[in-house]
């Protein structure tokens, strides 16, 4: 199979396989955005009379059954496709002929790729949202359900204030709708329509109308100017991976509370069995595997963001290969949020408090009685500190 690219010449294998690396396997969850792109771009070629009526007919009946196929299973994008683009227009020109060959005017695999990954991402940032404030909501159920049962707060692990499982739950569940709001913010790069830009310096001599296919594809502006383009890639994605990390360090907290809830020590909770394993050499293990691997997931999100910043930091203007690099943490870190997410949101309705194992340390009250006798006394808290303290001690 021939590349977009080939001058005629003999390709060495190698050179394909190390250039391609997991790009064409990558590519497949971007099959349906670029069906999608490529139709508003066709359309907008028309529009301009740089493309007939017929062939416009010819390409978006071609694309919608191409696009259909991918769905259905029927085809992949494999090594010898190269990449996404490359079996779009191959597919595509076997399929209708000479139309096809039509499609990439005024556009360049830069700005066709960089318009699919835009529109995956503002789907993908929408659907970790959503799975985002469901667990949210699962805590939220957990304090309504569970809320009045006395848990200690810990400040240095050690028992510091009294709480409840609703304080506790209602913690997490805040900062996880927080989280939510934070992902959406990263729309504000996601929704720039790059096509247009071409390779990163515009289309010359083709009288493109980028609002046209920013108009088709919901994109609220242009990406201006051109060269401004190729410079913004990394960022959108960093972006999300950013927030993706804080996400994941909030669902990190909440595995290690519950790990050490759930100890023989503690016993504050019970782990639904559903949600926990066993020991190949102890009858009486039930491990809570699920936990500590969310725990640990939040490692991997963080090598994601710094593999993708790694990647851009210093790279010249312009498009440079090495940002095909940035697909693979990104796509990684959002699958593994994805999964995250929906097991926590499954597990949590399940977690058990026992307040029967909840033991609150009889001085767990001192800092509110420092602040009774400065109420009731009006002494500074100061004072009101060290009687408590010198009581303690005494006691």
């Amino acid at each position: 199979m021939s590349r977009l690219w080939d001058k005629g010449g003999p390709l060495d294998e190698r050179v394909l396989r190390f250039t391609a690396g997991e790009d064409h396997a990558l590519d497949n969850r971007l099959v349906a955005y670029d069906v999608r792109a490529s139709i508003a771009h066709a359309e907008m070629l028309h529009q301009c009379g740089l493309l007939g009526e017929e062939d416009l007919a010819s390409i978006r009946h071609g694309l919608t059954e191409i696009g259909t196929a991918h769905a259905r299973g029927e085809w992949s994008v494999t090594l010898e496709m190269e990449d996404g683009q490359t079996a779009l227009e191959t597919l595509l020109t076997g399929k209708i002929g000479s139309a096809g060959a039509r499609l990439h005017a005024g556009r360049s695999r830069n700005d066709q790729v960089l318009a699919a990954l835009r529109l995956y991402l503002r789907d993908a940032v929408e659907s970790l949202a959503d799975d985002a404030r469901r667990l949210a909501e699962a805590l939220e159920g957990v304090a309504q359900s569970q809320g009045g049962i006395a848990l200690p707060g810990y400040t240095h692990m050690q028992q510091a204030m009294p709480s409840t499982v609703g304080l506790w739950a209602l913690g997490f569940a805040a900062e996880i709708h927080d989280d939510v709001e934070a992902l959406r913010h990263s729309h504000r790069r996601i929704l720039k329509n790059p096509l247009g830009s071409a390779a990163g310096y515009g289309t010359p001599n083709l009288p493109v109308d980028r609002d046209g296919t920013r108009r088709r594809l919901g994109f609220p502006v242009n990406h201006e100017p051109v060269t401004a383009v190729q410079l913004s890639r990394g960022k959108a994605e960093a972006e999300v991976l950013f927030q993706v990390a804080l996400l994941m360090q909030d669902l990190g907290r909440l595995a290690a509370d519950l790990l050490l809830f759930y100890t023989r020590e503690f016993g504050f909770v019970s782990l639904p069995e559903a949600f926990t394993t066993g020991s190949s050499i102890m009858p009486q293990k039930r491990n809570p595997d699920v936990f500590e691997l969310v725990r640990g997931r939040s490692a991997t999100a963080q090598a994601c963001l710094a593999e993708v910043l790694g990647v851009t930091a210093k790279l010249p203007s312009g498009y440079q290969r090495d940002l095909q690099l940035i697909k693979a943490p990104l796509f990684r870190s959002l699958d593994l949020c994805h999964e995250s997410l929906d097991i926590m949101a499954a597990a949590v309705p399940q977690v058990r408090f026992n307040p029967e194992r909840i033991r609150l340390d009889a001085d767990i009250h001192a800092a509110g009685e420092a602040n009774r006798l400065v109420a009731e006394e009006g002494i500074p808290f100061r004072e009101a500190y060290r009687r408590v303290g010198q009581k303690l001690l005494k006691d």
